[in-house]
């Protein structure tokens, strides 16, 4: 399978977060890359190197002004008065029920950051930038008539808005590959399996019926994003009915999980899409961090095998999955189980 790498996915290093009030070490971490890049080697995957698709592709999806405050966010943290720490946070958020951007960068911070989850650092912008340009690397290899790709993207990307940063995300990867498939495709299918919800995607195409986006993750009564991913939202306008959500319970298993996939599947049929984004997280391993799902080893090639005999053009991206020391075989098993069932 043609996958896409990029050195400078290891360069974005959060030292420390915080979660329910207490500092805990980064779990999107380079070492991420290092792990899923292994697994690639090891099933013999051809691996290239992205190119620049330029700033006009990123504003398919994104606002020109957030574009231009995460390229330029850590200078201008830099050229705030002392003190300050090594990487940008905001202090404050905004009430998106009022539409104002600030003019001045304190302010901005609050109005495009969404949490301590996304501080940015000297060299973020080149992992952000690069991790988008491995999706557009993959999406166009797709494109141009491949029948499956793979994006190595770090730092994930589903759970960013067309303008706001949130959940280690600052790009939208998935959002820019549906995005630019649908140069070629007239209809594109959204796959979200990883264990959080894809709300930035969600929200990016909510009024759009030409993209489906289909969620298969934890309760968020449970888990983040925690305010989205209800059964009940559906998209509006245009894209009414063009949002399925199937949130699952805390602990879910294979049997259970796969179950909800053959739905997920059967309404993605009946949308009769002509092309496949894939948000892979493997997050959904019984040993993550998150400990919201017990998805094992196994389990990981059968969601892969089912999705893989769907058969249709698909870009597979990478999204969470923080059990570093299991990413290797997890990524290894469900690219094995989505090739087993794939005919080109």
């Amino acid at each position: 399978m043609l996958s896409v790498y990029s050195d400078d996915n290891r360069l974005h290093d959060p030292e420390q977060y915080i979660a329910r009030g207490v500092l805990i070490p980064a779990r999107e971490s380079p070492e991420r890359a290092t792990e899923l890049l292994a697994a690639l080697r090891d099933g013999g995957h051809q691996v290239v190197a992205p190119r620049d698709f330029g700033r006009a592709t990123l504003l398919g999806v994104h606002a020109p002004g957030y574009v231009d405050f995460l390229a330029t966010a850590y200078q201008r943290w830099q050229a705030l008065p002392d003190p300050k720490g090594p990487m940008a946070l905001a202090q404050t958020y905004a009430m998106r029920q009022m539409k104002t951007c600030p003019t001045s960068f304190e302010g901005q911070l609050g109005f495009y950051l969404s949490g301590n989850s996304v501080p940015i650092g000297r060299e973020s912008w080149r992992s952000i930038l690069a991790s988008a340009n491995c999706a557009l690397e993959a999406a166009e290899a797709v494109r141009e008539g491949a029948a499956e790709s793979y994006a190595l993207c770090r730092p994930p990307g589903h759970h960013a808005y067309a303008d706001l940063a949130g959940g280690y995300c600052y790009l939208n990867n998935t959002a820019l590959a549906a995005q630019h498939l649908r140069g070629r495709f007239a209809r594109v299918a959204v796959l979200d399996v990883d264990v959080h919800h894809g709300n930035g995607t969600q929200g990016i195409f909510w009024q759009r019926g030409d993209v489906f986006v289909v969620n298969l993750h934890a309760d968020p009564n449970h888990a983040y994003p925690w305010q989205i991913g209800y059964a009940g939202e559906v998209g509006e306008g245009d894209g009414a009915g063009a949002t399925l959500n199937l949130p699952l319970p805390i602990g879910t298993g294979d049997a259970a999980y796969l179950e909800a996939l053959d739905h997920a599947l059967q309404a993605l049929r009946r949308f009769d899409p002509d092309a496949l984004v894939v948000s892979l997280g493997l997050d959904a391993f019984e040993d993550d961090s998150s400990r919201l799902m017990r998805i094992t080893t196994p389990g990981f090639a059968a969601i892969g095998a089912r999705i893989g005999a769907v058969r249709l053009p698909t870009t597979i991206i990478q999204e969470g999955g923080y059990a570093v020391d299991a990413l290797r075989r997890n990524l290894g098993s469900f690219l094995t189980g989505f090739l087993s069932t794939r005919t080109h």
